[in-house]
């Protein structure tokens, strides 16, 4: 049972390492370019809340 894990985890270092990780810098930018298309999506879904709230507070 032990040597199973501990060649699962042997393995997984393996491929781990033949893994070819992004800069600092790419990180960076697509995390920036995630949290900016997150916050216009918030916003303009907000907007569309507000406008329908105001839409049915009319109506009732």
């Amino acid at each position: 049972m032990t040597d199973s894990v501990v060649n699962y985890f042997k393995h997984a270092l393996e491929e781990l390492k033949k893994v070819a990780w992004p800069s600092r810098g790419e990180t960076l930018q697509k995390t920036m370019l995630v949290v900016i298309i997150s916050l216009a999506i918030a916003a303009y879904l907000g907007l569309l809340d507000y406008m329908f709230t105001l839409a049915l507070e009319r109506v009732v």
